[in-house]
């Protein structure tokens, strides 16, 4: 199944060089998933909103710099940021599972504690995107935990 993000108000690019998208099929040790390099194929990043999400999906030449400069291997081993939300969360994959979910977590503190789980592969987070407030759903997860710490 291939799945392109229709932005509203906002943009795809166009497919990333193939020396590019192929240089960075491995990040950090890291093989990207299949569904994510087939999009970088077609289309190397771009923005706007799905649904009532605004995202930012990186280009393919960004991604080391970007993983890089928000120094991931150090507070989050084992995440690749490819994007975010135009603020102050990032989306990336774990890659610590074997099926590469996507999570969303804040950048500043940048650790596995805030990570909230927001799809099972990339082709689904653009589905549930459409369909999802991601920040609302973080919102109602942070309510329940604080509700059931008893704080």
């Amino acid at each position: 199944m291939t799945v392109d993000p229709v932005f509203q108000d906002g943009y795809l690019n166009g497919p990333a060089e193939s020396e590019i998208s192929a240089r960075n099929l491995t990040i950090m040790g890291c093989i990207l998933p299949a569904a994510y390099i087939e999009f970088l194929h077609r289309h190397n990043g771009g923005a706007g909103f799905l649904g009532a999400n605004y995202i930012h999906l990186w280009k393919a030449e960004e991604l080391v710099s970007m993983n890089q400069g928000y120094r991931v291997e150090k507070f989050a081993p084992g995440l690749i940021l490819f994007g975010s939300d135009g603020g102050g969360e990032g989306y990336g994959f774990d890659m610590r599972a074997t099926s590469r979910p996507v999570v969303r977590i804040p950048f500043i503190g940048l650790d596995w504690q805030d990570a909230v789980h927001v799809a099972n592969g990339f082709e689904e987070f653009l589905c549930e995107a459409l369909t999802k407030d991601f920040l609302d759903e973080s919102r109602k997860r942070a309510s329940f935990s604080t509700q059931n710490n008893g704080n």
